[in-house]
């Protein structure tokens, strides 16, 4: 996984903090991130990333718009969430999700297991 780019959409500045932290101390390259629908709208049509970390529900919003966009992008998505599969867009219910509260170990093996499909290096 090292150096590969994550696109964080996270609506809680404090969670993004350790996300971003947690994968960049296990080498992982933080691509972007965003606290909106709107920003990440945008982030995932115009930046490089390998993987995204969504948070199902930002704010009053949902994440469906963005993770269509990455989803047609052919780039690999988990989800976060604290409301477990129920939550989970109609779009995407077998997508791979990180439940809240976060523990390092569930995250990274998630990440690998998305990423084995694009394994380049």
């Amino acid at each position: 996984m090292l150096g590969r780019r994550v696109l964080i959409v996270e609506d809680d500045p404090f969670i993004t903090l350790a996300l971003e932290e947690t994968l960049s101390e296990f080498g992982l390259v933080i691509a972007g991130t965003a606290r909106t629908v709107p920003q990440a709208v945008r982030l995932a049509q115009t930046i490089a990333f390998d993987l995204a970390l969504l948070d199902v529900n930002i704010g009053d919003d949902r994440i469906d718009p963005v993770a269509d966009i990455i989803f047609a992008r052919k780039i690999p998505f988990v989800f976060t969430t604290g409301c477990g599969r129920a939550g989970l867009p109609e779009a995407y219910p077998e997508q791979a999700i990180v439940e809240k509260p976060f523990y390092v170990e569930e995250i990274l093996r998630t990440l690998r297991e998305e990423l084995a499909p694009f394994k380049s290096d």
